[in-house]
């Protein structure tokens, strides 16, 4: 179980304040998964790092029963003069896990062959995602946070990540963000919407889809007459 106690984040850039957090108290249970839906630049992925503790709040806390993954996606992790195997060893010997075990389970699932013993420095995005991704699955974790990473790859790897994802959350939590609206249907227990700083948790999935799918329509009337008013004033010039 993961539990936000008044947790507060604003950000301050070019004058600007932006609130991504605004006295957010909920409760992730143990045992299920939880989509994480809202607009971008909502702050998702600062909510997940704050969950991992990655990431300080301005106030308020996290609480937690049981071990918590990394945000998987999350590539800060690795060291990058160091190669995806030397990584992989160090994260196992740090989680107090099979480094042997751990090694021969990553090669396998991230499919990145011979990079696989070249410095993470010269991996491209998606593939220090996929070195993320089987690394923190090759972890038994009771709660797994995941950043999007199953959009990674081809349409096989996406099986194999969704295939995998499924039967860790078979007896492990996970608080996921994504865009994928059938992704949450078919993975999730429940979701929320994160909105203006604020988390609006539903029990049913389907409540924070409409939620979700209300905000977009917002935003797709708000862009459709912001470029009304751009062509009249062209018209007029």
């Amino acid at each position: 179980m993961i539990e936000l106690h008044n947790l507060c984040k604003t950000y301050y850039l070019n004058g600007h304040r932006k609130v991504v957090a605004d006295n957010i108290s909920a409760v992730f249970p143990s045992g299920k998964a939880v989509g994480i839906l809202g607009r971008n630049g909502a702050g998702k992925s600062t909510l997940l790092k704050m969950l991992a503790g990655t990431m300080d709040a301005d106030s308020g806390y996290v609480t937690s029963t049981g071990t918590i993954s990394w945000p998987v996606g999350f590539a800060g992790s690795f060291h990058p003069e160091l190669t995806g195997l030397q990584n992989t060893r160090f994260i196992a010997r740090v989680y107090g896990v099979d480094s042997d075990e751990l090694t021969v389970f990553v090669e396998d699932f991230a499919e990145l062959g011979d990079h696989f013993y070249l410095p993470t420095r010269t991996y491209s995005s998606g593939m220090r995602s996929r070195l993320a991704f089987g690394v923190s699955m090759g972890i038994p974790f009771d709660t797994y946070l995941v950043d999007e990473v199953t959009a990674v790859g081809d349409a096989a790897f996406k099986r194999k990540s969704e295939a995998l994802f499924v039967e860790r959350v078979t007896s492990s939590g996970a608080v996921m963000v994504t865009h994928a609206l059938n992704q949450v249907r078919r993975l999730c227990h429940h979701a929320a919407v994160l909105e203006d700083g604020k988390l609006h948790f539903y029990e049913d999935v389907e409540g924070a889809i409409a939620h979700h799918q209300k905000l977009m329509r917002i935003d797709k009337e708000a862009a459709a007459a912001l470029a009304a008013v751009a062509d009249d004033i062209d018209s007029d010039d």
